[in-house]
C-alpha cells in the first residue's frame, strides 16, 4: 500500500509518519512545506508542497492508494488576515479540493480528511454530545471552512467513486503540544496559583496516539468507506480535574483557587477574550459510539498514560 501523507512535518503528521514507518508493506510519501526531522524517515520526503488551489500534485499521486490529509490552516486566537474566512478557504477548502479532485484522477481508492469538532460547533448543553451525523453548526472561519471542505468532498466521492473518510477530532494533546495545553503546563509546573477549582464543565479531550491509531484503522477498514467519526480518549473531563491530573502528572501541587466559573466568564467579557472562559468553562463533549460500533475501535492509550507521557517530554524539553 502507497500513502502519501500532507502535513507530515505538523503535530499530528509527524507522529502518523512514525507510526506507519512501523507498518510492513506501507510505502509512506511524506508531504511538507519544509523538511521533516529524521525520525521521520524512512518515508519519501517530498517537498515544497503547499496545499492551495494551483498545487500540482499529480506527480506525487502516481501509485498512490491512500492520502491522509493532516494539513490545513489551523484555528488561530488573534488572526491578523484581512479577511480570516477567505484565509482559511484558501487552504482549507480549495487546497483540499484541488488534491482530493486529482487524487479522483489519479485513481486514489481512499482520501482521509482530518476535519475537526468546530464543524459541531463550539459548545454542548446539559449532557448533550455532538454526533457526526448531527446538523453541522461552525461558528468561526475555522469551523465553517472545515464543514464547506467536508460537503466539497461527500460531493466529489458521489461523482468519482473515491472512497472519503472524515475524522472530527476534539482537542488533541500529546507530546510536544503547544498553545493553551503548553501554558497550562507550565503555569503548573511553576506553582502558579490558578483561579480554576470551581469549574464543573465537562469535556472530551484525544491523545495523539488514539487519534493516530483511528486514523492508521481508517487506511483499509471496510466499514470507514465514505463514513464520519468522531474521536476521544471516551473519557471527559472538567477543567478543574485536567489541572489536577496534569499536576499530579507532573509531580506538582494543584494550586487551583475556587473561583466561581461565572466571574471567570465575566472578567473574559471585560477583557474582551470571551473564548478563553468559553474553553475554560463551558463543555464539548461528543459522542463516539459510532467509532467504537462501525469500526470496532477503542482508545489505545488512558488519559493518565497520555498525560504522564506528555508531563515526561515536556519536563525533559522545557527551558
Amino acid at each position: 500500500m502507497r500513502v502519501l501523507v500532507t502535513g507530515s512535518s505538523g503535530f499530528v503528521g509527524a507522529k502518523l509518519l512514525q507510526t506507519l514507518a512501523k507498518k510492513k508493506h506501507v510505502d509512506v510519501l511524506a508531504a511538507t512545506r519544509r523538511e521533516p526531522i529524521d525520525c521521520f524517515t524512512p518515508a519519501r520526503v517530498l517537498k515544497n508542497c503547499v496545499v492551495s488551489a494551483t498545487m500540482d500534485w499529480t506527480a506525487h499521486l502516481v501509485d498512490v492508494n491512500v492520502v491522509i490529509h493532516t494539513a490545513a490552516r489551523a484555528h488561530i486566537m488573534n488572526d491578523a488576515a484581512p479577511n480570516p474566512l477567505e484565509a482559511f478557504r484558501a487552504v482549507n477548502v480549495q487546497g483540499t479540493i484541488r488534491l482530493a479532485e486529482q487524487a479522483a484522477e489519479m485513481g486514489v481508492s481512499r482520501f482521509i480528511f482530518i476535519s475537526s469538532v468546530k464543524v459541531n460547533g463550539e459548545e454542548t448543553f446539559d449532557g448533550e454530545a455532538y454526533t457526526p451525523d448531527a446538523a453541522p453548526a461552525p461558528v468561526d472561519p475555522y469551523g465553517v471552512s472545515k464543514m464547506e471542505a467536508e460537503t466539497e468532498l461527500k460531493t466529489l466521492a458521489e461523482r468519482t467513486g473515491m472512497e472519503i473518510v472524515i475524522i472530527r477530532p476534539v482537542l488533541v494533546y500529546g507530546p510536544g503540544v503547544k498553545a493553551n495545553f503548553l501554558k497550562m503546563m507550565q503555569w503548573i509546573d511553576k506553582g502558579v496559583p490558578l483561579p480554576f477549582g470551581a469549574i464543573n464543565n465537562s469535556r472530551s479531550l484525544v491523545a495523539l496516539d488514539n487519534l493516530v491509531d483511528l486514523i492508521v484503522l481508517c487506511m483499509d477498514h471496510p466499514g470507514a468507506a465514505n463514513q464520519t467519526f468522531m474521536v476521544s480518549d471516551d473519557e471527559d473531563l472538567s477543567s478543574s480535574e485536567l489541572m489536577r491530573r496534569m499536576a499530579q502528572a507532573l509531580n506538582k501541587p494543584a494550586r487551583l483557587l475556587p473561583v466561581p466559573a461565572r466571574l471567570i466568564t465575566l472578567c473574559a467579557h471585560l477583557v474582551r477574550k470571551p473564548a478563553i472562559s468559553q474553553r475554560l468553562c463551558g463543555s464539548l463533549k461528543v459522542d463516539i459510539r459510532k467509532t467504537r460500533e462501525v469500526l470496532g475501535w477503542k482508545p489505545v492509550v488512558t488519559v493518565e498514560s497520555a498525560l504522564k507521557e506528555v508531563a515526561a517530554h515536556f519536563q525533559e524539553n522545557r527551558k
